[in-house]
């Protein structure tokens, strides 16, 4: 199976938990994921829908990321960045199952992906620092 950067042009179903360990703490978000097109090699990611972590009131979440395609010796490759362009971390879509690291200091942040079962797909954020330790389960089926 290839899975290529078009392929995630669309609307999906989120739904995340996440484990926070240090304040034994539980959230859950239920929303939508949009991949739009910004350019030939650039999809805008926007995330929205509501938070409920542990006993809070629910609130609205918000996340935007570019997810920008290469071309040549690097085709099959994502970076996924920030929106202001800072670089975030590498999706190698020649694997099912990619991952990869990133350092904001003091914390550091492991993504998995899972592809398996494409069109169904997830990731999984484990994030460790002086004061986080949570891990984020995100999952995502094609609207």
């Amino acid at each position: 199976m290839h899975i290529s950067l078009d392929q995630f042009e669309g609307d999906w179903q989120l739904a995340r938990i996440i484990e926070d360990r240090r304040n034994d703490i539980e959230g859950r978000l239920s929303g939508t994921a949009n991949f739009t097109r910004v350019g030939p090699l650039e999809l805008l990611y926007a995330e929205e829908g509501e938070l409920v972590y542990g006993q809070q009131a629910a609130m609205l979440a918000t996340r935007r990321y570019i997810w920008r395609g290469f071309e040549g010796e690097h085709a099959g490759k994502i970076a996924v960045e920030f929106e202001d362009g800072r670089p975030f971390h590498l999706i190698e879509l020649d694997r099912l199952m990619p991952d990869d690291d990133h350092h904001c200091d003091p914390d550091f942040y492991h993504v998995s992906y899972d592809f398996s079962r494409w069109p169904q797909w997830e990731s999984i954020w484990r994030v460790v620092g002086p004061s986080k330790d949570y891990r984020m389960i995100s999952r995502f089926q094609r609207v």
